[in-house]
């Protein structure tokens, strides 16, 4: 019975545990994703200020989307702490939010390394590595579209079934 009564209390005490664990991450990760939009501004500004915002697009876009995958992380936090499991399609989202944030990043460079002039051996060898990281990219992009679809039908299905 004692032994009974002392899982119990030591259980209660993972839990809160857990919940202050998440509740400090999600300060965390709030204030990163304040501090990353702030800079994303700042070089907004100063693109806008200076007149080289094209040159600033890759990484204002580059910031902009790191705040969304630290925002939808964010939002698997707050769903972990109030229902105390763990959600997989947020996971998939931000998987998905990070492959397109690198194939838009690629294909900038890309386009760059195709504008210049010169076409040497190196920037050939670049380029096609390039284009198979993006192909790889295109692949993980549909991979995980279809897991989200996959996962949103079947809770579909579990929540008509229980109807």
């Amino acid at each position: 019975m004692a032994g009974e009564k002392l899982r119990h209390h030591f259980g209660d005490y993972l839990v809160k545990a857990e919940v202050f664990i998440y509740s400090v991450l999600a300060v965390l990760l709030f204030a990163t994703a304040l501090a990353t939009i702030a800079d994303a501004t700042k070089m907004l500004w100063e693109g806008l200020r200076h007149w080289t915002i094209a040159n600033q697009t890759l990484q204002v876009l580059d910031h902009l989307l790191v705040v969304l995958m630290l925002v939808e992380i964010l939002h698997t936090v707050r769903i972990s702490i109030h229902s105390h499991t763990l959600i997989t399609e947020p996971f998939l989202v931000v998987g998905l939010i990070a492959s397109i944030r690198r194939i838009l990043v690629i294909t900038l460079e890309a386009s760059t390394l195709t504008k210049e002039g010169t076409w040497s051996p190196a920037r050939a060898s670049i380029f096609r590595a390039s284009m198979i990281e993006l192909g790889l990219l295109g692949v993980l992009v549909l991979i995980l579209v279809f897991s989200v679809t996959l996962l949103r039908r079947n809770a579909l299905l579990a929540k008509n079934e229980e109807i």
